[in-house]
């Protein structure tokens, strides 16, 4: 089933839409539209007016088959917004509609977005399409991650059966600087083969992108190593992309922020500060 198909009509559907504008110094977020089960925590400063701390909320906690969610933001000329979520997603087994999560950013001119989410889980039997797009105006930067975790490991659940389809687009001025689309059959060879997951339950992928990413950038995230698992960074034109595959998440996550912190002062010239979310 393509991203495109209409889902089950018993479901629920959910729209958030935000705006962030700089105004004088501060980053603030200027527009907030939700319909249905999503909406968005009061924006914080940890690291004062600079940067705009925003957390999604889900407040079903997980999202089931024929769900349908969209959520978009546009970052206007010189403002700088970081979000987050309060706790794993949960993608749950499904009689047989597909759940679909379409995830749009645009990023203006002068201006920054990270998206930082805490990790995916996809229990075995879900249909789960996710589908993500950045669009980048002349020299803003974005830095995201995404973390999935293919069955509730913590309980010895695999992802037997089931379905996961994934596609994720960043672009600059209208051209291509990423485009990658996956599909990932529970119980399929491409689990546990050599040029698959390797039988690892957790993949991973960070994408910065950036005007320029210099040397010495590259060379100090290759530095780095998750503490379980294998990492791997790449540097293509104007953008830097990490993998993960192991056995953690909490791995992969711990990894990604390691990275964060090289990656966020040489990119968007700020000391890397942690949402106060992840530490509760």
């Amino acid at each position: 089933m393509h991203l495109a198909e209409p889902v089950h009509l018993a479901s629920w559907r959910a729209q958030l839409a935000l705006g962030f504008e700089r105004r004088g110094a501060k980053s603030v977020l200027a527009a907030r539209r939700h319909d249905g089960p999503l909406a968005l925590q009061k924006p914080l400063y940890p690291e004062g007016e600079g940067v705009c701390h925003a957390i999604v909320l889900h407040p079903p906690g997980g999202i089931a088959g024929g769900d349908v969610l969209e959520i978009s933001a546009r970052v206007g000329e010189g403002a700088h917004a970081l979000l987050t979520t309060p706790g794993a997603g949960k993608w749950y087994r499904s009689a047989g509609p597909w759940a679909r999560q379409s995830i749009g950013f645009e990023v203006a001119r002068g201006a920054c977005l990270e998206w930082l989410p805490q990790e995916t889980i996809v229990f075995a039997g879900a249909l789960a399409g996710m589908k993500t797009e950045v669009r980048l105006d002349s020299d803003a930067r974005f830095i995201g991650w995404e973390i999935l975790c293919l069955g509730r490991t913590g309980s010895g659940e695999r992802f037997a059966r089931g379905a996961c389809r994934l596609a994720t687009s960043i672009e600059r001025d209208g051209k291509p600087l990423w485009h990658e689309r996956g599909r990932i059959e529970g119980g399929s060879p491409l689990l546990e083969s050599a040029a698959g997951l390797r039988g690892e339950p957790v993949a991973g992928t960070l994408l910065a992108a950036a005007p320029s990413i210099d040397d010495y950038v590259l060379a100090g995230c290759r530095s780095l190593h998750p503490h379980t698992g294998e990492g791997a960074v790449t540097r293509l034109p104007g953008l830097l992309v990490a993998r993960y595959l192991g056995a953690s998440s909490e791995s992969a996550r711990n990894w990604f922020i390691a990275l964060w912190r090289v990656l966020r002062p040489a990119l968007v010239g700020r000391e890397a500060i942690e949402p106060r979310i992840w530490r509760t």
